[in-house]
């Protein structure tokens, strides 16, 4: 088994959200996306996606998107982005009978000699010390990292970390969300969220104290699938 992974694939079913305000390498990008898929992912192979999987705000609206990615080659891990407005309950996620699709929600999922976790994350603190809301959700988001850790953790086998959001501050330092996976001895984390030349200087990658690191946007590695394992 071979492990891919790739965040922000901002599918849109219903072609009304263009993702060329980010630059024309977005033209097309669905397509090339499932292109490059395919041309290295095998059946029982295991694909990452944290987050921004789809521009849907409903989840039967979703659905499309979701099946599209069902019926591409490997077993699918996917975590919430901060765009995944569709996303819904457990239970209701579950109904949808995807074959291939694990969500991943409060909860980790092993494959083989690995274990999957994590959490959509949250922009730092810092940037919203005066905000109770943003406040709110960074700390819920954080709790929600170390219950999928804890689950994780009972399967005594190296973990892999998923989050949307990059575990690091606007300075590049490691956030409270780096803190908690190196408490839980992560081997190795996977972030998406970043965009665009600007986003794209904010990229942190490599060993970053014990931890190894990987951005994997989808259009900071022009829509390939980055293996990671």
């Amino acid at each position: 088994m071979k492990i891919f992974a790739i965040a922000d694939l901002h599918f849109d079913y219903k072609k009304e959200k263009p993702m060329n305000v980010f630059g024309d390498n977005w033209i097309n990008h669905e397509e090339k996306i499932i292109e490059n898929w395919k041309s290295v992912v095998k059946e029982d192979d295991l694909v990452l996606i944290p987050g921004d999987i789809s521009w849907a705000a409903k989840l039967e609206e979703a659905l499309g998107d979701l099946s599209r990615i069902d019926e591409l080659p490997g077993i699918k891990v996917i975590g919430k982005g901060n765009h995944d407005y569709w996303w819904a309950t457990s239970s209701k996620l579950d109904r949808l009978e995807l074959k291939t699709i694990r969500f991943l929600k409060n909860n980790s999922y092993e494959f083989e000699d690995i274990v999957i976790c994590g959490t959509r994350g949250w922009d730092t603190m810092e940037e919203h010390s005066e905000d109770e809301t943003n406040k709110k959700i960074f700390l819920r988001e954080l709790n929600r990292f170390k219950i999928s850790l804890d689950s994780a953790r009972k399967a005594k086998k190296p973990i892999i970390v998923m989050l949307h959001f990059p575990p690091f501050d606007s300075n590049g330092l490691p956030n409270e969300f780096f803190s908690v996976l190196k408490e839980y001895e992560t081997e190795t984390c996977i972030y998406g969220h970043l965009h665009g030349e600007e986003g794209h200087k904010n990229v942190r990658e490599g060993l970053i104290d014990s931890v190894n690191v990987h951005c994997v946007s989808s259009d900071y590695m022009d829509f390939n699938l980055k293996r990671i394992k």
